[in-house]
């Protein structure tokens, strides 16, 4: 691959989930502190209902009608503004919430369409993309590296950056900045111009009819239970940090991501000796450690147990979500295997992540009661609720699932991520 071209799309992706990271991994921190302890739920409801509707806009527009680098450009840009507008709503909770919705809308797209746009200027997806996309990684690491220690330097002495509204301002200077950046990405030509495009295949209604099997079933359907408790980390994990006595909250969160990195290169060799059962078992065993040791480490508090917890979110994302992509891509017939991959994304970061952000928003807000914060006692009863539903869920995964797809014939030269 062209070495200019492969500097212009690792840039890209840098930025994209730069912009996630900075506001991401620090919303629920802000929120808390103006008021809004209650309401941290929502950015993470707003965000699967956004996931949902992205398939549609992709599907239906921008891969229909428009340049992708040109709309790519143009949702960053008008993110951009809808994010800048956040914080000066913060004491209109309502309004909050719906300037973080039409920011979601704007971003979860930007996703697809940057994929899109890098698999249509690689040769070698399987060799090319893991390099571009290991750059997003990387931006979600320097985001949280940015707003722990650089903003700072902008705060009265003793301010706690992830307390004020400094990231979602990073967040729309960077949307902006890639929005600029995006115009001058290689053309890129709607990939769909004059076919046409239904809501069942867009949906993924095809592709589950033709892969249905007992096994497949049993992955969707534990894909989908498995993001439940998903959302209470990405959503509470932050604020969870802060009542146990962490200071650069977004930094300690990168900890996950460079997890996440290291674990991605050893996902063939662990392919092939465990198989395809045994990785996603193990993701969600996982799971079930991360929350076991948040709930025993929040006690005193243990600080490596909190740490461990967070760093096993390699394990969890790699093992279950990177793995379960590789199962559906070579499950699937080539003819729906964008559907396929579509309708994960729909069932997880859509379906199951908007249904966990409410039941976890509700058992919050439940121990909550009328106080500001949760007591360290409190976080303890709370992470076993999850640890114990993903337990239940890895139960019922291992007794039902047993498709042998990959086990017999994969190899580490074929399973590349």
């Amino acid at each position: 691959m062209n070495k200019l071209l492969q500097t212009k799309l690792s840039l890209m992706m840098f930025l994209e989930f730069f912009i996630w990271g900075a506001w991401y991994s620090t919303v629920a921190v802000y929120m808390s502190v103006n008021g809004m302890e209650n309401l941290t739920h929502w950015p993470f409801t707003v965000n699967p209902i956004a996931a949902i509707i992205a398939p549609f806009f992709v599907g239906f527009i921008a891969d229909r009608y428009f340049a992708t680098e040109k709309v790519l450009g143009f949702l960053h840009i008008l993110g951009a503004v809808f994010m800048f507008l956040t914080p000066m709503a913060v004491n209109s909770p309502l309004v909050f919430i719906l300037l973080l919705l039409a920011y979601n809308i704007c971003y979860m797209p930007t996703m697809s369409l940057a994929n899109s746009l890098s698999f249509h200027h690689i040769n070698d997806q399987e060799k090319d993309f893991p390099i571009i996309r290991v750059f997003g990684t990387i931006g979600w690491i320097v985001a949280g590296l940015a707003i722990s220690f650089g903003l700072g330097y902008f705060l009265a002495e003793n301010t706690i950056p992830e307390e004020t509204a400094l990231p979602l301002y990073l967040t729309s200077a960077a949307s902006l900045l890639l929005g600029l950046y995006s115009f001058t990405l290689p053309h890129t030509p709607p990939p769909a111009a004059g076919e046409e495009v239904s809501v069942r295949s867009i949906a993924g209604i095809d592709a589950i009819k033709k892969l249905g099997s007992k096994s497949f079933y049993v992955f969707l359907f534990s894909s989908f239970l498995i993001c439940i408790p998903l959302a209470a980390y990405y959503n509470f994990t932050q604020i969870f940090l802060g009542d146990t006595g962490f200071e650069n909250i977004a930094a300690t969160l990168t900890i996950g991501q460079m997890s996440e990195a290291l674990f991605m290169v050893l996902i063939p060799a662990m392919f092939v000796r465990l198989g395809v059962k045994w990785m996603l078992a193990a993701g969600m065993f996982a799971w079930v450690l991360r929350y076991a040791f948040f709930a025993v480490g929040a006690t005193d508090p243990i600080i490596w147990m909190i740490i461990t917890g967070i760093a096993l979110h390699g394990i969890c994302y790699d093992f279950f979500f990177v793995t379960g992509q590789i199962y559906v891509d070579k499950k699937a017939p080539e003819s729906i295997r964008g559907q396929a991959q579509g309708l994960i994304i729909l069932i997880t970061y859509g379906v199951g992540m908007l249904i966990g952000a409410q039941v976890a928003g509700q058992l919050y807000n439940l121990f909550l009661g009328e106080a500001s914060s949760l007591s360290l006692a409190q976080w303890h009863d709370f992470w076993w609720i999850p640890a114990i539903f993903a337990a239940a869920v890895m139960v019922f995964f291992i007794i039902f699932f047993n498709d042998q797809v990959l086990d017999e014939d994969a190899t580490a030269e074929d399973i590349t991520v």
